[in-house]
């Protein structure tokens, strides 16, 4: 994965050939403009004396509530613009198909879909958003595979053997949990994860922050 100062560094000799190629006084313009943008960003990706960056390893985050029974709804009422308990109550008379039914019939699906477009309609969700956010967070009853996400990374900074601080270099998408954080060859490291939801499929559920418990 390329860091910041690496896409600079590959940037500037981008506009190095540019410009002896085409307008050299554009090209030094903006040639200038980058050297500066260098300078910051290879001031923020150092790192004082001491400090390794060290990649997390993440598990879980996929938990659900138990009367949800497996299915991600923190994720689809976030998609939808409504509160949990909103989407929880307009599926309470919903019936869906059993595990090993082959999938409801297109009366039944019809019938669940006339549920819950009465009770979601007054929050202004139309039907192809009810379709849109229902496909991507597919629900598998009895299977193993989980909804549609992306894993996030994050690394641990490390300074004597103890963690002093997380970076997130991908916020992934598609937690409903706070994930578990572990550093390779650390025992007992404290992180607190923070995660966002919102109606974008890429960044809902994703994490924003790992940061230290305070004591």
């Amino acid at each position: 994965m390329l860091t910041p100062a690496d896409v600079v560094n590959h940037s500037l000799l981008f506009v190095m050939r540019i410009s002896s190629l085409q307008n050299p006084l554009a090209g030094c313009f903006a040639l200038a403009t980058l050297l500066l943008i260098a300078s910051d960003v290879r001031a923020a990706d150092s790192l004082p004396d001491g400090v390794q960056r060290v990649p997390v390893t993440l598990s879980g985050g996929h938990e659900t509530e138990k009367v949800d029974h497996g299915r991600p709804v923190k994720l689809i009422a976030a998609a939808l613009g409504v509160k949990d308990q909103v989407f929880r109550d307009a599926f309470s008379n919903v019936h869906p198909a059993q595990p090993g039914s082959g999938g409801p019939t297109e009366t039944e699906a019809r019938a669940n879909k006339a549920v819950l477009m009465k009770a979601l309609a007054p929050y202004g969700i139309t039907n192809e958003r009810l379709d849109e956010v229902s496909n991507y967070y597919r629900y598998r009853p009895g299977g193993n595979r989980l909804w549609r996400h992306q894993d996030a990374t994050a690394v641990a900074l490390v300074k004597d053997g103890k963690v002093i601080g997380y970076e997130v270099t991908d916020g992934g998408s598609g937690y409903t949990s706070p994930p578990t954080v572990s550093v390779p060859g650390i025992q007992n490291t404290p992180a607190k994860v923070e995660l966002a939801y919102g109606k974008d499929f890429k960044t809902n559920g994703s994490i924003t922050a790992i940061t230290l418990p305070k004591d």
